[in-house]
């Protein structure tokens, strides 16, 4: 009996959780270097920024290879992995770092970030779109 009324509800569940996306407030491709003891990527991808979250999507030759959503504090990569900002930091670049880190620094506009003492480089290059946006008479 309750595996009917799972079979029932999963379309409504499922509804649900693709109507309720928001939308980003803005998102940008660019080239993205993201070097770390442990995570290394040069690559293509997007940056989604959102009212309470970014988003980073990483592709190598089309095909999606990293990508996290970015909160104040927590990191997932994912849909079901989150971990608090401070254990990715602790993980992935940095004890040192406070756990809103990595949420500020793809919250600003100019992302390059050195640390060469904990060999952490974070770089975006964002692609700029040429538009005329004069009207010539």
């Amino acid at each position: 009996m309750n595996q009917k009324v799972f079979l029932l509800l999963l379309p409504f569940v499922f509804f649900l959780g693709c109507s309720s996306k928001q939308q980003p407030i803005a998102t940008k491709s660019a080239t993205i270097i993201f070097k770390t003891p442990s995570v290394k990527f040069y690559d293509k991808g997007f940056v989604e920024k959102y009212d309470e979250k970014v988003h980073l999507s990483i592709f190598n030759i089309g095909i999606p290879v990293f990508s996290l959503d970015i909160y104040e504090n927590k990191i997932c990569q994912g849909a079901f992995s989150c971990v608090d900002g401070t254990e990715f930091n602790k993980q992935i670049l940095s004890p040192e770092y406070k756990k809103d880190f990595l949420y500020k620094l793809f919250k600003s506009e100019n992302i390059n970030f050195k640390d060469l003492e904990n060999g952490i480089f974070i770089k975006v290059l964002y692609d700029e779109l040429e538009h005329n946006s004069s009207v010539e008479q």
